[in-house]
């Protein structure tokens, strides 16, 4: 018997198709500002999601709490971009797959974050690069705001591997966008920011939120425990659970999951 027990949630479980036509989500997005005064702000998420966790839902609230008190910015709204399939990440749900659990998490824990399946869709990887020009391509066509991309420390880290990011990609995403950094266990962020050419280049459009209760779910614990036959309720919201006992994701190719 699965550790995995299906919690019951009303929510459709279907998996997504991307069958149907794309559409940018604005349901979120406000049509005019609180104060005209301020900066627009609209935090992206880019990542694998495989699966969406309560870290990943935790550090859009970490940084609404940060803007609140900078009187520069205004944060009008946040969205996740998950991969798509071609980022060829072992451990990789299916991209239907991980936008849907994505989408179960947002519709039954906020009341302002989105999830947007234009990236997922592709028919080859898109940079980050790409995928925040993509934003602030759909974000301007009604004024909306200036995308910025929102990380965790450990994807911060992976700026210093060689070969990773192109220079030129990091000059546009933290030089044009800039980055809200999430400190997360065991990260020196403030060390590699000193280290780090072009990050202290630009230092000045990133921000660094330091967790003051500190979470260190990770979507590869995720997916071990799932593969261990381990509970993983309390680590990432009901829906999201039920989706991965409904589809019997994450578990070895000769496993049941019933």
């Amino acid at each position: 018997m699965s550790a995995i027990k299906r919690v019951s949630t009303p929510y459709e479980l279907t998996p997504l198709s991307f069958d149907t036509p794309y559409e940018f989500p604005r349901h979120f997005l406000p049509s005019v500002m609180k104060d005209d005064s301020k900066i627009p702000l609209v935090l992206v998420a880019c990542g694998s999601f495989s699966p969406v966790t309560y870290l990943h839902l935790r550090m859009f609230e970490m940084a609404q709490d940060h803007f609140k008190e900078r009187n520069e910015f205004e944060l009008l709204t946040g969205y996740y971009s998950p991969v798509s399939d071609h980022y060829m990440k072992e451990g990789l749900a299916k991209a239907e797959d991980r936008v849907k659990m994505c989408q179960l998490a947002v519709e039954t824990t906020s009341d302002w974050l989105m999830v947007d399946s234009w990236e997922p869709r592709q028919t080859t990887y898109q940079r980050t690069a790409v995928v925040l020009d993509h934003f602030d391509d759909e974000l301007n066509k009604v004024g909306g705001g200036i995308a910025t991309a929102s990380a965790g420390g450990d994807l911060i880290a992976s700026f210093g591997h060689p070969g990773v990011w192109a220079p030129n990609d990091l000059h546009h995403i933290v030089g044009h966008y800039g980055c809200v950094i999430i400190e997360r266990t065991g990260t020196d962020v403030y060390g590699f920011l000193l280290s780090h050419d072009i990050l202290y280049q630009h230092r000045m459009n990133v921000t660094v939120i330091k967790q003051l209760i500190h979470n260190d779910i990770s979507s590869t614990k995720i997916r071990l425990f799932v593969k261990r036959g381990m509970s993983i309720k309390y680590l990432l919201p009901n829906p999201v659970i039920d989706y991965i006992h409904a589809h019997g994701l994450y578990w070895p190719r000769n496993s049941s999951n019933q």
